[in-house]
């Protein structure tokens, strides 16, 4: 009876063996992660930081004054101010309706979302140009009521949105249908309407991935630059946000004015990551603790 009570335990510990690395491959692997986040991320970074400040920071400061670059970076914040509010709204009602309902084309829908990830962001901006140009339908009708889209505010928001509206959306599908119907099927059932039913129950559920889903969606709408570049006809202190004056400014080899605008985009990165870590270490705590109880 010893002999075969040991059994299990000899088998644990061969599949202890056979999962865990040698000290060497460990050590190998760490060394290749850290060559590879050095070469790719702390160097260009570093290099970043340091051509913007390579002239001192008056000269930094004055670049950031410059009429047309605070003209890029106050147009870029109104761009990410209306694209995000509007996918935000969408990401929740698409999420709701795919996790919470069952509906003919659900499967179309989802294919939808994930659109903008397989097509080039410069294709996007392509296809608002065939849709509001001068040579299209819409164009000149809407530019005979005075509504101009392209090379203007509308079309960089509407740029914008298409390429940043799958990840609300995304994150909020699976956190909803893991957690299921059950929570608002009991608030119904206990007489709320359905707009009580969202803010008191569905809403809560959902704030931490909701909040996740914003911040991945405004980071990726600041540095946007294939789309935007398309509709925006690169008018000087009109229609240049943030990464296209960058390029305009790398390009008249400006390098201390064009990195001074890269580091603003890097601290949004930053910053990103920093709530992004944070959001997660919030949110699987909540998750562990619901889970306990």
């Amino acid at each position: 009876m010893a002999h075969d009570a040991s059994q299990p335990q000899q088998r644990l510990a061969r599949v202890g063996k056979a999962t865990t690395e040698k000290p060497a491959a460990r050590w190998a692997l760490i060394a290749i992660s850290l060559l590879f986040l050095l070469l790719m991320l702390f160097l260009p970074l570093t290099a970043v930081f340091v051509e913007a400040f390579r002239k001192g920071l008056f000269a930094f400061i004055k670049a950031l004054g410059d009429p047309e670059t605070f003209s890029a970076i106050r147009l870029t914040l109104i761009v990410a101010g209306i694209a995000v509010p509007l996918n935000l709204v969408f990401g929740i009602a698409a999420a709701w309706a795919i996790a919470k309902f069952e509906f003919k084309g659900k499967a179309f829908l989802t294919t939808l979302i994930d659109l903008p990830f397989s097509v080039s962001p410069v294709i996007s901006g392509l296809v608002f140009v065939l849709l509001f140009g001068s040579h299209s339908v819409l164009g000149p009708f809407l530019q005979s009521y005075g509504i101009k889209i392209l090379f203007a505010v509308p079309g960089l928001v509407l740029a914008t949105v298409f390429v940043t509206f799958p990840f609300v959306a995304r994150e909020l599908i699976p956190l909803m249908q893991e957690q299921g119907t059950a929570d608002e099927e009991a608030a119904l059932s206990l007489g709320a309407s359905g707009w009580q039913t969202f803010w008191y129950v569905t809403l809560p559920n959902i704030k931490w991935g909701l909040l996740y889903g914003v911040l991945l969606c405004n980071a990726r709408a600041m540095g946007e630059f294939g789309a935007v570049s398309v509709v925006s006809g690169h008018i000087r202190g009109q229609t240049n946000t943030m990464p296209l004056q960058v390029e305009i400014l790398y390009n008249e080899y400006n390098f201390v004015a064009a990195f001074a605008v890269a580091t603003l985009l890097a601290l949004l990165a930053l910053v990103t990551l920093v709530l992004k870590t944070l959001l997660e270490m919030r949110y699987s705590a909540e998750i562990a603790a619901s889970r306990r109880h």
